[in-house]
């Protein structure tokens, strides 16, 4: 008897949580095996990798690459839930800024007692994510709060 595939509906952030212990337990154990900066650096381009299939991906699922397309899958994918808490949004033709001032992502990782790779788990894939989701756009970023900093800048600009 043929068996359905079931699709069950997870939130970014749970998706992250789940795939957080196994993924940092396998960079930690390539760091003592081949050095943190080696590991390190093979984890992110994989990871980053990966966001750009994820851009490709979410662009098709939203039918669009624009700015605004973008800020949909901010608002309803990265924030759903409250995960994220965003403020100041600013969106036009060439541009979509705001400021992430709580982040549940970076809580998330905290708990799970894996802070200091939350960076390298979650925020490189913002940049390399927009790659994949339009090669027209780039995203400027200063600051993080999974870095200490009191917000995210997220500055989008079409190049």
């Amino acid at each position: 008897m043929k068996q359905k595939a079931s699709s069950v509906d997870i939130s970014h952030l749970l998706c992250r949580e789940i795939q957080a212990p196994l993924v940092s337990a396998l960079i930690r154990g390539f760091a003592r095996e081949i050095g943190d900066s080696k590991a390190f650096s093979i984890a992110k381009k994989i990871i980053c990798e990966d966001a750009v299939v994820s851009g490709k991906s979410l662009a098709e699922k939203y039918s669009g690459n624009s700015l605004q397309d973008l800020l949909k899958i901010v608002e309803e994918v990265w924030a759903q839930n409250g995960t994220l808490e965003i403020k100041n949004i600013r969106l036009n033709e060439n541009t979509l800024c705001f400021d992430v001032t709580d982040c549940g992502y970076a809580k998330m990782y905290e708990r799970l007692g894996i802070k200091e790779l939350g960076s390298l788990l979650s925020c490189c894939r913002d940049f390399t994510f927009v790659d994949g989701f339009n090669p027209e756009i780039e995203l400027i970023r200063t600051k993080t709060i999974m870095e200490g900093a009191d917000i995210c800048d997220f500055r989008y600009q079409k190049k």
